[in-house]
């Protein structure tokens, strides 16, 4: 072979390693990116502003609390759905940092998981819950919401446990969504404790339980959607047989005693529960 033939072929392969390095880092990059954003602002309430305008002062809205978050997106340039999801009392697990993510962005969606947690210092909530993940969330929302890869007209909040009650925290009619500016399109609560809502929801909402769950029981879901007034969107609670509280986290493979309860992987209930949330978010976004 001739040595500008050689030299030719050798400029391919070179150009073609490039290419592939290029796009894996562009996979890489896609596939776990850490951002920076702010907690929502709260503003003042009425009876706060009130109080001021009596003292001659203006009321002026709590700051937000800067937080990290990890970016998944699915290949191609978009605009995409997306979820904003949520962790539970535990912080982050392999189930919210890595399976979820990965999964849904195998459906077309661009996830931020948000760290509640880590820039706060908080090692867990498992005795207690942490009202300003609400703000969390619409801080996240915020964010996405201004990215030309995403579809501000179809975000959705999800969460799980801790998060879940969350999830429902935010979507509750009349609560802290009737304040923001950006809204989200649909809500998916694994495992909440239901009893912190009224189950009237701002958004379609998707709740997700297990039978046996005594972390978050099924009768608190169950007395949720018996009171609820009817007013807002949809709201449809699945109930798996058998299952305990994390029964889509494969962590949880090996059934673990954690704070008083019993939180176990079930593969039959994790399986129906992911095919449940893509209909579920397809119906809501077409698609």
């Amino acid at each position: 072979m001739k040595m500008g033939k050689v030299l030719e072929l050798l400029k391919g392969v070179g150009l073609a390693c490039l290419c592939l390095a290029g796009h894996l880092d562009a996979a890489r990059a896609r596939a776990d990116e850490v951002v920076q954003f702010d907690s929502a602002a709260v503003g003042p309430t009425p009876f706060q502003q009130r109080n001021a305008r009596q003292r001659g002062e203006t009321a002026k809205p709590v700051p937000g609390i800067a937080l990290r978050g990890y970016l998944t997106r699915p290949p191609g340039e978009g605009p995409f759905p997306a979820i904003v999801a949520l962790h539970g009392c535990a912080g982050l697990l392999a189930n919210d940092r890595q399976a979820w993510p990965e999964r849904l962005s195998s459906w077309g969606y661009v996830v931020l998981v948000v760290d509640s947690f880590g820039p706060r210092g908080i090692k867990d909530t498992c005795h207690g819950l942490l009202p300003g993940r609400v703000f969390d969330a619409y801080g996240a929302l915020e964010l996405l919401s201004k990215d030309s890869f995403v579809d501000p007209r179809r975000i959705a909040l999800m969460g799980f446990s801790a998060g879940g009650i969350a999830t429902l925290e935010a979507e509750q009619l009349g609560g802290a969504e009737r304040l923001m500016e950006h809204k989200f399109r649909a809500a998916v609560a694994y495992y909440p404790n239901c009893s912190v809502a009224s189950g009237d929801m701002a958004v379609p909402t998707l709740i997700l339980i297990g039978e046996l769950d005594d972390f978050s029981p099924v009768r608190k879901c169950r007395e949720m959607m018996a009171r609820r007034k009817g007013d807002g969107a949809p709201v449809q609670l699945n109930v798996y047989h058998g299952a305990r509280h994390a029964f889509d986290a494969e962590e949880f493979k090996t059934s673990v005693e954690a704070y008083g309860h019993r939180v176990e992987y079930n593969a039959a209930a994790a399986g129906q529960s992911e095919s449940d949330v893509h209909a579920f978010l397809k119906q809501v976004f077409g698609g």
